[in-house]
């Protein structure tokens, strides 16, 4: 990990759900005082201070020293308008926020590789363009847009799938019996949910400002059924079975994560390996 960093002031996190909350720990680890906006503040973890807020609905209050601004927002509804109302509406309430501070906050938005529709396996990284396969992935590239709009030094960080609070939809299938295996390779990329949390933090405190965009995946992008058969195997069950139809969404894409490694960050858990043993040991 780079140790070159800055503490200034108050951290504020918009949105402190399990992501914003596992950012929140470590920026008050570094000495930051540390503020969480949400709409049911009493679920937030100490030492970050609650503050109950529905940033779809109103302009927060920031305190005038805020130095850092993570933004992990959570939709209420997983619909193109659940998104709107999360992610443009809530981000140009922050926005509106942080046009009353004496300084703009080193400000890091959490999207999603989700914007990226490439779907023949090919390997992708932060210079190919976003080409957005559903309506959910579109409002994330508006919000995007309107992000360096408005705030052009701050950075988003595309996050793959992430994992590791408890066991989660795919261990949970292929203990249950339920998982399949796709007929034609399918790939993935995903990122601990720790390391997101790591990596988050460490962009916000790091002495070089960060670049306006990170793909944030771990190191090994993988075929789906790679990892359920891996996942079959630690858990001491049979391999799924191949799927009787084909994947509908294609090949997938891989992701590369270099500029995020080139700023000193290091991975917990490199690979789906590590992380989902970890899972399964209940570290």
């Amino acid at each position: 990990m780079n140790h070159e960093s800055t503490t200034s002031g108050t951290a504020v996190l918009a949105g402190c759900g399990d992501l914003g909350g596992r950012v929140g720990v470590r920026l008050a680890a570094s000495g930051y005082r540390v503020l969480g906006l949400r709409r049911r503040p009493d679920r937030i973890p100490a030492p970050i201070e609650g503050r109950a807020v529905d940033l779809g609905r109103e302009v927060p209050r920031l305190p005038a020293d805020t130095g850092v601004l993570v933004v992990a927002l959570t939709p209420g509804e997983r619909t193109e308008q659940g998104y709107r109302d999360t992610f443009v509406a809530g981000l140009r309430n922050l926005l509106d926020a942080v046009d009353g501070l004496p300084a703009p906050p080193r400000t890091l938005f959490a999207s999603s590789t989700a914007v990226h529709g490439t779907a023949d396996g090919s390997w992708i990284d932060e210079r190919t363009p976003a080409d957005p396969p559903t309506a959910t992935a579109a409002v994330l590239c508006e919000a995007e847009e309107l992000l360096h709009e408005r705030l052009p030094t701050a950075s988003a960080v595309r996050l793959g799938g992430l994992y590791g609070a408890g066991r989660g939809p795919l261990l949970t299938s292929v203990a249950e019996r339920t998982a399949t295996l796709p007929r034609t390779p399918v790939f993935t990329n995903r990122i601990h949910r720790d390391d997101a949390a790591a990596a988050l933090a460490h962009l916000s405190t790091r002495a070089t400002p960060p670049a306006p965009l990170y793909l944030g995946v771990d190191d090994e992008p993988c075929e789906r059924g790679e990892v359920l058969r891996f996942l079959a195997d630690e858990l001491g069950v049979e391999h799924p079975p191949v799927a009787d139809d084909e994947h509908p969404r294609g090949q997938g894409k891989r992701c590369r994560n270099n500029r995020l490694r080139e700023t000193g960050f290091e991975f917990q858990y490199p690979t789906y390996r590590e992380g989902y043993r970890s899972v399964l040991s209940g570290v």
